[in-house]
């Protein structure tokens, strides 16, 4: 039986790059979508030729549904998203999850306690390369890792092409959570997540260097202290050029692997063998981890847990991070954790 879809906001830019593979997927249709905008439900409408609303409580209320795809702003999606949950609905949501650690917290504690899935959608989950040398680090290819580093950088949502709709939002504090941390800094905490676990401090730095007409921070850099090793997440929204964004490194004991950026993006592996590094056959990767789609329909039907990059455990555990961080900002030191339970 085809999984049918609702789709609420559409304010983020990520959501057409997604929409393509749920329409081509032979067991999803997308039966409703509910943005506030016109301009986006015309939009929308183009593409998908079904059922609107401007308000996603209607949605959730009249249409017949068995999944939601979520790409608001990070304090809306996260919202709505523990509406769909409590309605028995999974739930396919972009990253990093919310916009505030408590809003990530009440999301996944919906999910455990009505037992439906979270599939988190990070744009680099579905690299080939990424998954593959993630695969080789965790089985021991370069030993004990040490160090994971991560840099995401642009020279601003603006500059990058962003929608004004997409804009709006990832420049209101309140929406975002924050400015280039909360949008970018999160990706390399999620991997230092998946590889080395939770750190046991975190040190955030964040500033408005370049952009002076925005409230938020337009660069930011998390370092994370674990018991032997350590890790970085960098994220910038004033790069000129794409030396250095969007790089994967892990440093082990015994190596180094490079995972070079996007689909088309190289493997390399560095150790006694090539000290200069050589490239590394990537296979295709598993049909369930090609794209957002594939994965979600894949754990609805198997009940299995999402790829650990999707994972809404994992993309919690973020969200505690940069919680973290942006108290290490505020505060000029480092931050321990876990944190304190949030009572909100």
């Amino acid at each position: 039986m085809t999984l049918r879809i609702g789709v609420i906001g559409l304010s983020h830019d990520h959501v057409w790059d997604n929409l393509p593979f749920a329409i081509g997927h032979d067991e999803l249709e997308v039966v409703a979508f509910a943005d506030v905008d016109e301009s986006l439900r015309s939009k929308a409408r183009n593409l998908l030729q079904c059922e609107s609303y401007t308000d996603p409580q209607d949605l959730l209320d009249q249409a017949e549904l068995d999944g939601v795809y979520l790409f608001g702003s990070n304090s809306e999606s996260a919202f709505w998203g523990v509406e769909a949950i409590n309605r028995g609905l999974p739930i396919l949501i972009e990253k990093p999850l919310a916009a505030r650690r408590d809003e990530a917290d009440r999301l996944v504690a919906a999910a455990h306690n009505h037992q439906v899935p979270i599939v988190v959608n990070w744009p680099f989950a579905w690299w080939p390369q990424l998954q593959h040398g993630l695969r080789m680090a965790q089985d021991g290819a370069i030993g004990d890792i040490w160090q994971v580093k991560y840099r995401a950088a642009h020279a601003g949502p603006k500059e990058l092409g962003c929608s004004d709709h997409f804009c709006k939002w990832l420049f209101d504090p309140e929406l975002n959570g924050g400015g280039a941390l909360i949008d970018y800094c999160c990706y390399g905490c999620l991997l230092a997540r998946t590889i080395m676990g939770m750190p046991s401090r975190v040190t955030g730095i964040v500033g408005r260097y370049q952009k002076m007409g925005i409230t938020v921070e337009d660069n930011a850099m998390v370092v994370m202290e674990y018991s032997r090793g350590m890790a970085t997440a960098e994220g910038s929204w004033t790069q000129i050029g794409k030396l250095t964004a969007y790089t994967t490194a892990f440093y082990g004991t015994t190596g180094t692997i490079l995972v070079e950026p996007r689909h088309t993006g190289k493997l390399l592996l560095a150790d006694d063998r090539s000290p200069n590094g050589r490239e590394i056959e990537v296979p295709e990767s598993p049909v369930a981890t090609q794209n957002s789609a594939n994965q979600f329909v894949h754990c609805v039907r198997t009940g299995e847990r999402p790829q650990p990059l999707c994972d809404s455990d994992f993309a919690l555990d973020v969200q505690h991070m940069l919680s973290a961080a942006q108290e290490s900002a505020s505060l000029g030191q480092s931050v321990s954790l876990p944190l304190p339970i949030s009572l909100a």
